[in-house]
């Protein structure tokens, strides 16, 4: 038996070696282009800017995600995109720069991302219509709804995004 075993055991390793191998090799499965994902519709947008709204007050709290934890920027959009829209946006600032496909000012629209800075981005906020979007400001603060043509705001570089 010992010998039957000592035959079959290079065997068995060369067949586990060639189907590990394979499986490192294979191609994996493509993903979606984000340009596929349609676009959010206005309708939706709306159910977006009535759900961030309704969270305004919640205390800011660094990597906070939920209303009993508090938010942060990032976290306020995750969650809001994640329950009311199935979307699940990136979770950095940094990566929601890219979320999306870009939108002119002027043809932006309820739902769409605010997203501050260059490079780096270093705030986002959800746009709720008529100047003003949804944040979650900083420390020690709360989520607020701010004008986009107020005095701090305007003199910040801004971009918009539509998931």
């Amino acid at each position: 038996m010992l010998l039957a075993m000592s035959r079959t055991l290079p065997l068995v390793l060369s067949l586990a070696a060639a189907m590990l191998l394979a499986a490192c090799g294979s191609t994996p499965p493509a993903r979606a282009p984000a340009s596929t994902v349609p676009a959010l519709s206005p309708g939706a947008g709306k159910d977006l800017a009535i759900h961030a709204i309704g969270l305004v007050g919640t205390p800011y709290r660094y990597g906070g995600n939920t209303p009993e934890s508090g938010f942060d920027c990032s976290g306020l959009i995750g969650y809001v995109y994640t329950r009311q829209a199935g979307v699940a946006p990136p979770r950095t600032v940094a990566q929601l720069a890219g979320f999306g496909q870009p939108v002119h000012a002027e043809g932006r629209r309820t739902g769409d991302l605010v997203v501050f800075g260059r490079d780096p981005a270093w705030h986002a906020g959800i746009y709720v219509g008529e100047g003003r979007f949804v944040h979650a400001p900083s420390s020690g603060g709360t989520v607020r709804l701010d004008r986009l043509d107020n005095r701090y705001w305007a003199s910040q570089p801004v971009r918009f995004r539509r998931p």
